[in-house]
């Protein structure tokens, strides 16, 4: 793994706080719009709620979300024994692309992780399912480890049936782990966003839990304009950094895709670039890094694979200066070559102090887990300020992690 080139270590004890249990929101607001909103402008902080959000920001906003749905991604199995299984679907291997494995109709392979493992060493586990009328059995055999995680084959003898229709109607909605509870009824409604539609993540975008229809109509009366993005939100967002030097930390990977006209937009509106949520914040900065890479692609017509791929480390190498402008124009002009009208990428990035920013100017975000990459990347954005939000969050009542509130985080 290349390591940033820096000269001072980053330690994650410098980002770690107090969270009692009791100011993490286990349920969202009867309205989603209701929420507190922390305004941090100029190094003021100001307080309003989440429907006043309109008034807060410049006129002339590109405001951009992340449109990914959380699938029903924990499927529940019984040995003969009468062992629980619980398989946690993460990310599509065969096929790897998300719509085509939530469409396969026999087989697909996913990696996963597997609760209770101990007792399945080896065989087939199998459940008969029935889907709207439709019936089958649904298989499930474990092919290989790879450390924590698990290749798994699922198979089913109904090609009427899809592997989506399968996690929608058996499998459980995973909420966040520190919420130490069950999924409820109601999570399967508040833990999505009112615009989610592409499925595909094992969590929710949580910064875009609060908008609501009269939110983007307020959005809409002050001329605000609206894009999407997609993200799939991996499992990776929930785990702690186990490192104690974050050069040593290893960021999960994630899929991104992002239309070329949205891209255009982006292109008109630099400098007035607001992002809703983290994984808005992660794809946006990554469309730098991948315009920087598409320059050689372009140029020198080599491997473009890699090209489409933001490693961790990148934006802390020494690298020629790029406008987001020309990044931004160096993936339309790929795109164009290749008769594309969807950029399909993955990224790795870290984004931690020191991270100059490139392409957003705001951001819309929950309030994060005490020494998370989160974390990290909120304090970059606020140039180290961190502590001070948050410790006014804290005094003032308002609610942490995915169901909390929110903020609107300015330059």
């Amino acid at each position: 793994m290349n390591e940033p080139k820096e000269d001072q270590p980053l330690y994650i004890y410098e980002y770690d706080y107090s969270l009692p249990d009791e100011r993490i929101a286990k349920f969202p607001l009867p309205r989603r719009d209701s929420s507190k909103l922390l305004v941090y402008r100029d190094k003021i902080i100001t307080e309003s709620n989440f429907s006043n959000i309109a008034e807060f920001l410049p006129q002339n906003s590109l405001l951009v979300y992340n449109n990914t749905r959380v699938i029903h991604a924990r499927l529940v199995f019984f040995k003969e024994t009468g062992a629980r299984i619980e398989v946690f679907c993460l990310e599509p291997l065969t096929p790897s692309d998300y719509a085509q494995s939530l469409g396969a109709t026999t087989e697909c392979v996913w990696k996963c992780m597997v609760g209770n493992l101990k007792k399945w060493k080896e065989g087939i586990l199998s459940k008969a399912i029935e889907i709207d009328g439709k019936t089958g059995t649904f298989n499930a055999q474990l092919l290989e480890t790879e450390g924590n995680t698990h290749k798994i084959h699922f198979s089913w003898n109904n090609v009427d049936i899809h592997f989506a229709d399968i996690l929608e109607k058996t499998g459980e909605l995973p909420i966040p782990p520190y919420l130490h509870r069950k999924t409820e009824e109601s999570d399967l409604t508040t833990y999505q966003t009112v615009y989610s539609k592409i499925k595909g993540s094992v969590a929710a975008p949580t910064a875009g839990l609060h908008f609501t229809p009269e939110v983007f109509e307020s959005l809409q009366s002050k001329n605000i304009e609206t894009e999407e993005l997609t993200l799939h939100v991996g499992a990776g967002t929930f785990q702690p950094v186990k490192a104690q030097n974050i050069a040593e930390h290893q960021m999960h990977t994630e899929v991104i895709s992002v239309q070329r006209s949205t891209i255009e937009h982006l292109q008109h509106k630099v400098g007035n670039i607001i992002a809703v949520g983290t994984t808005s914040v992660r794809t946006l900065e990554s469309l730098y890094y991948i315009g920087k890479n598409l320059a050689i692609v372009l140029s020198h017509d080599t491997n473009k694979n890699s090209c489409l791929h933001v490693s961790q480390w990148a934006p802390y190498e020494i690298q020629q200066e790029l406008t987001a402008f020309d990044a931004l124009q160096n993936i339309l002009n790929y795109l164009d070559k290749n008769n594309l009208t969807t950029l399909h990428a993955d990224t790795q990035i870290l984004i931690k102090p020191g991270y100059q920013f490139r392409v957003i100017n705001g951001m819309i975000t929950n309030f994060h887990q005490p020494k998370s990459t989160l974390l990290l990347l909120v304090s970059a954005f606020v140039n180290g300020n961190w502590k001070e939000i948050y410790d006014y969050a804290m005094s003032n009542n308002f609610r942490f992690l995915s169901y909390g509130d929110s903020s609107l985080l300015m330059r």
